[in-house]
């Protein structure tokens, strides 16, 4: 009996065991608790009748051990208790964007394992602890937009493996510690702005190399020069140390070389491009406004004496001279006042003699001037706009977004300098940055710039936004990654290798740029003539697609204040230029019987253009033959001759043709072994090119006939 009941007994105790949340499960209970406001239940099934926290909303476990706390944007409202440095496998913790305040528990930094540490936006104070060193393990540390104050302790040095330090939007104080950059050297992103760190920026800051995004210290009182090293950061990183009190010049090489002035505005002390504060006894040349970098040029002039003054000691004025300049302007002044008085009360006059005759003018009188409130503001509103205006609905980016992106100089030309943008989202831009003048022709301007944007055709480039304000015009186009038809016919000055285009990837461009000429002459609202066709302004994308690029830009840059005619298409000498020749075998094919004979003209230029101002479609047809002659021979337009003599394209193929010259000697030598297989293509598209470059307008074939005429040609895919 005893033995039976004692089996009972043992059978109800197993029976009735009572199950407890465990350790780390307490330590997120008393999180919970420090909670004051959890106004969308995110911590609603954090029960303690739970073994273990693991399926709660925002923890994640492996082997039943919490390695990770993820509540982020859940109106949060409350502290953080010092129990959380007990979990000892945590590795992540993410409360961004809640509303909790309150110094960090020093506990915290206990979970040495810690890997990330994502607190921004909330309202966290306090000073960074020197127990923040212990998280050896930490990879991205992100307090920004809090009220952290203090500065960053030395000990942050031996978070060795920190790849992101955000603190900007604090109240962080002091100077950044000794070996800064060599001791953070796997830094990919550092951003420090809006705060008001002093002192030096460290020397070895160029020891960051494996910054992969931003470099921000602007908005904070940093002082002294900026060290040279900090040209040694990777070219593709956005730069930043606006508004400091930074001094001296600026450092131009690496990747300060060619940086926007918007990298260093806001620090009275620099000098030197791209700023337009030249620096004592620098060159007046790389001070001028052409010699800067893009975007804006608009600012005012950081000396505070304006322009800047030439040497030897400064000359005053006599108190005769004085009364006497007073006296003058005071005289010019009335004088002004009369006549504008008398000019406005006439033109009010007249403006009221032409509404009440309904706007209906006299024969044989002149009109007159009116004054009109209404149109001034409105005009005075358009030059002063400041800001980014965009041609495509798919144009998401604006003004903040390009004030922020790495530039880097492509080219420059006679209708000003070209950049490489590249955003902080990674999408990257081509923009033209035009003349400083023409601020009175804003209409003009807009009105062109438009028409421009409407045109929608594969091969012809993207004019996505544009830019005004009475110091700066800029042109937003989409980027095309594979440079220029000149860079891939003749190869990039300076650089040896070089891999020629083949005859189906050559006949392909030229169909495209065919097409992209005839959407331009027929099928565009106003049939427009692109007027500077050439190689340079023929881009090619990833699978060298072709895009024209260029179109419109000499009637922009007139009214934008630039250069009033296009640039000169003349080349450096053929000697200079001309590619390496290869070996090759003759053909059985004579170019006689191409074209017995044609007048031609000289260069991309129709010949006609030396004579006629107003553009036509021929003008385009004839740089499109030259093009295509350049495509086949692989020559340049000029070709040397003689050891003194030069000769363009054109009238060379012509004395080919006379002299019965065989195909092999005119065809580029790197398509000597296509030959073969690709003959009567590449006869076909000779015959064509010839057509084009007739000497009388009339006898060129249109856009239409040239485009049907390659489409009929065998297409031989590759």
């Amino acid at each position: 009996m005893l033995s039976l009941v004692l089996l009972v007994l043992l059978f109800c105790n197993s029976g009735c065991v009572v199950t407890s949340l465990n350790a780390e499960g307490d330590a997120l209970l008393s999180l919970k608790q420090s909670i004051y406001a959890d106004p969308e239940g995110s911590l609603s099934n954090w029960n303690s009748t739970d073994e273990t926290p693991c399926s709660w909303s925002g923890i994640i476990c492996r082997e039943q051990r919490v390695v990770s706390v993820s509540i982020p944007k859940k109106k949060l409202y409350g502290i953080l208790p010092p129990s959380l440095g007990s979990l000892s496998d945590l590795r992540h913790v993410n409360l961004r964007s809640n509303r909790l305040f309150g110094a960090l528990p020093l506990e915290l930094f206990q979970a040495r394992g810690l890997q990330s540490l994502v607190l921004y936006g909330n309202s966290f104070s306090g000073s960074l602890p020197d127990e923040m060193g212990e998280l050896r393990y930490l990879q991205t540390l992100d307090l920004s937009e809090n009220s952290f104050n203090g500065s960053i302790p030395p000990s942050i040095l031996q978070c060795k493996r920190l790849r992101t330090l955000d603190l900007r939007q604090n109240n962080f104080t002091g100077s950044l510690p000794d070996r800064f950059g060599a001791s953070l050297a796997n830094l990919e992103k550092l951003d420090l702005s809006f705060n008001d760190f002093n002192g030096s920026i460290p020397v070895d800051i160029g020891n960051l190399s494996s910054l992969q995004g931003t470099f921000d210290l602007s908005h904070n009182s940093f002082s002294g020069s900026i060290p040279a090293s900090l040209g040694n950061l990777p070219e593709k990183v956005y730069i930043d140390i606006s508004y400091n009190n930074l001094s001296g010049s600026i450092p131009q090489s690496g990747a300060l070389l060619n940086r926007g002035p918007t990298a260093f505005i806001g620090n009275p002390g620099l000098c030197g491009p791209p700023l337009k504060n030249p620096c004592s006894g620098s060159d007046a040349a790389a001070s001028s406004p052409s010699s800067y970098p893009f975007f804006p040029n608009n600012y005012p002039s950081q000396n505070p004496d304006g322009a800047a003054r030439r040497g030897g000691k400064p000359r005053g004025l006599s108190r005769s001279a004085v009364i006497a300049i007073v006296a003058g302007d005071l005289i010019g002044i009335c004088l002004v006042g009369l006549l504008f008085s008398y000019c406005y009360s006439r033109g009010c006059r007249c403006c009221k003699d032409k509404v009440e005759n309904g706007y209906k003018g006299s024969k044989g009188k002149k009109d007159c001037l009116c004054f009109r409130k209404d149109e001034s503001e409105i005009l005075s509103e358009n030059v002063e706009q400041y800001d980014l205006v965009p041609l495509d609905p798919q144009v998401t980016f604006d003004l903040d977004d390009l004030l922020k992106a790495s530039a880097f100089v492509l080219g420059k030309s006679g209708i000003g300098i070209v950049y490489k943008v590249v955003l902080e989202d990674g999408l990257t831009l081509a923009v033209r940055r035009l003349g400083e003048g023409g601020s009175q022709r804003f209409k003009e301007f807009q009105t062109e710039v438009e028409a421009i944007g409407k045109l929608r055709h594969p091969n012809i480039v993207r004019l996505g936004a544009y830019y005004w304000s009475v110091d700066e015009k800029l042109l937003i186009y989409d980027y095309i990654p594979n440079g220029s038809l000149a860079t891939a016919l003749h190869g990039k000055a300076g650089i040896l290798s070089f891999t020629p285009l083949p005859w189906s990837a050559r006949l392909r461009i030229i169909k495209g740029v065919a097409k992209g000429l005839l959407y331009l002459h027929e099928f565009s609202p106003k049939k427009y003539v692109h007027g500077d066709l050439k190689p340079n302004n023929i881009l090619l994308g990833q699978n060298n697609e072709p895009r024209i690029s260029g179109f419109g830009l000499g009637r922009l840059a007139i009214i934008a204040g630039g250069s009033s005619t296009l640039p000169s298409n003349r080349m450096a000498p053929a000697s200079e230029l001309k590619p390496p020749e290869r070996q090759h075998g003759n053909t059985s094919s004579d170019i006689t019987t191409i074209v017995s004979s044609a007048s031609f003209g000289s260069y991309y230029q129709a010949p006609e253009a030396l004579k006629v101002l107003k553009p036509s479609q021929k003008w385009d047809v004839y740089s499109f033959g030259v093009i295509l002659l350049e495509i086949i021979t692989g020559r340049y337009p000029v070709i040397q001759v003689g050891p003194s003599s030069e000769m363009n394209i054109v009238h060379w193929m012509q004395l080919c043709i006379e002299e019965k010259k065989p195909l092999s000697d005119v065809l580029d030598p790197y398509l000597t072994d296509e030959t073969d297989k690709e003959e009567d293509e590449i006869v076909g598209a000779l015959k064509i090119a010839i057509a084009c470059v007739h000497g009388s307008p009339e006898k060129r074939p249109t856009m239409r006939h040239i485009s049907e005429a390659l489409e009929r040609l065998a297409v031989t895919t590759k």
